[in-house]
This record gives structure tokens, sequence and C-alpha cells, in this order.
């Protein structure tokens, strides 16, 4: 089976716990039942989530993001197959953003959007070598 991976990025709105659980717990029971595994590295500025699975779930649950108003300003990053998913032992890994990410204002500043394919997965690689 050919995996797909899937990046973007995204405003939260009205950031707190309550919302992100929410998210987690809804993502992780569709992801399981989609065959989904991926990372959300999530902030008050800034969801950035990976998502890696067949073409067709990814799709589907890109397009469901997209229409939900938890996000804003939803940008697409990458979007690729790929040889093996970085994530393979986990519904939906969340983490907290950490200082080797973008601060707040190169975020505001559209260093994100920016980035190359590389630096923006490269985040990802930094995350699951930490979830081991």
């Amino acid at each position: 089976m050919t995996i797909h991976q899937l990046i973007y990025m995204s405003e939260p709105f009205g950031f707190d716990d309550g919302i992100l659980n929410g998210i987690l717990s809804i993502s992780r029971r569709n992801n399981v039942r989609d065959g989904l595994t991926g990372a959300l590295v999530c902030r008050r500025d800034i969801y950035l989530q990976l998502l890696e699975g067949p073409a067709v779930a990814i799709e589907a649950t890109y397009a469901r993001i997209k229409r939900d108003d938890r996000h804003l300003a939803i940008v697409q990053l990458v979007s690729e197959p790929v040889e093996a998913r970085l994530f393979p032992d986990w519904a939906m890994r969340d983490d907290p953003a950490r200082s080797w990410m973008w601060s707040e204002a190169e975020v505001g500043a559209g260093a994100v959007q920016a980035a190359t394919p590389a630096e923006v997965r490269n985040v990802f690689e930094r995350v699951a070598r930490e979830a081991v």
C-alpha cells in the first residue's frame, strides 16, 4: 500500500486545553478507523499537523479539517507519497511546540509558509525521535 503524507498549518481558534483535547480525542478515534497516523504540534499561535496513510483517507480527513471552525488560515505545506510512516504507532501524537520550532514572531512573519518541505518535515522527524 502506498503511504501518503500531508502536512498543513493552521491558526487555532480559541486555543485551550479543552479544545485541544477534543481535537485529539476525535482525531485518534477517526484515524484508527481510517488507517491514518500522525502528529499534531500545537501552540496557542499554530497547529502544525502531519497525517500519513492512504491518500483517499488523507484527502477526506483534510477536507473535514478545512471545514472545522477550530482552524483558521489553513495552509497545506507538503503533500506527497513517502516510503514509510514517521508515526506508525501513533493514531495522533501530540506535542507542544518546542524552542527548536519557529518563534511566535517568526510564525507571524510567515516563516512556516516560506519553509521548504524538508524544513517542515524536520520538525516532525524531531518529534518522532523524541516519541521513542
